[in-house]
């Protein structure tokens, strides 16, 4: 499953400095490399950084976060990233197994990483897929060539839980299954959420990545997802819609 990122991260960390080479995808390191020392770079000009990043003065300390990125601790990726998404996946509720499976099956999209495993150590920055950064240009524009024919690689049952902004790096398998979240009204119409899209890609992350089968089709994934409660109905060969309420 590959999830999007967020804006928010946590604090701190008990690993070693950001080193690369232990990432996952060592093909992505050369463009990891020029984004990390681009940031740190610009974070010496606070106002340049706000800027390019989008933020306001009262976000400085997001600033400060660059500017450590080198040298500051890590953490693996899933406990890193938090907001709506990573709440209702609630990493730190698995079993121990559970955690294993999810340690296998989840990997997050990030505009500084191109993409990481759940357990891929990593520090806290900004940076969002939206953003130019002046030395480099478009993030966007700098992972499309290297990271589509990475996760175009990737074997097995791929699920795209990716927003918008983070699906336009890279094109994925024909097959991948999409996920769209929707909710109904009494006519039978529906409409993609906004407000609660996150919170319910979260339980269906949480629902497969603790589960103990392991889907290799789109059926039996329906399966699973039903079984746990959540309301998924098929849509086209590789698309589900997932209903909220």
């Amino acid at each position: 499953m590959l999830l999007p990122p967020s804006e928010t991260k946590a604090d701190g960390g008990e690993g070693a400095p950001l080193d690369l080479g232990a990432l996952s995808f060592p093909e992505l390191n050369p463009v990891r490399a020029k984004l990390s020392d681009a940031l740190v770079e610009l974070a010496g000009d606070v106002p340049a950084s706000l800027s390019a990043l989008g933020i306001s003065a009262r976000q400085a300390d997001e600033v400060a976060r660059n500017a450590q990125l080198r040298t500051s601790p890590t953490m693996p990726a899933l406990r890193r990233y938090t907001g709506v998404l990573y709440d209702a996946l609630d990493v730190r509720s698995f079993t121990r197994a559970g955690l294993a499976k999810a340690q296998q099956r989840l990997a997050v999209t990030s505009a500084l990483f191109g993409v990481v495993s759940a357990t891929d150590p990593i520090p806290a920055y900004r940076l969002s897929g939206g953003n130019t950064v002046p030395a480099l240009g478009t993030v966007r524009g700098l992972w499309k060539p290297v990271l589509e024919p990475v996760l175009r690689e990737v074997e097995g049952l791929v699920i795209d839980l990716r927003s918008g902004t983070y699906a336009a790096f890279a094109k994925l398998r024909p097959d991948a299954v999409t996920v769209r979240v929707v909710t109904e009204d009494a006519p039978g119409n529906r409409t993609t959420v906004s407000h609660f899209n996150k919170a319910y890609k979260g339980k269906l992350a949480a629902v497969l990545a603790t589960s103990r089968s392991e889907p290799s089709t789109v059926e039996q994934l329906l399966r699973v997802v039903s079984k746990a409660g959540l309301t998924v109905e098929r849509t086209g060969e590789h698309a589900l819609e997932l209903l909220t309420g």
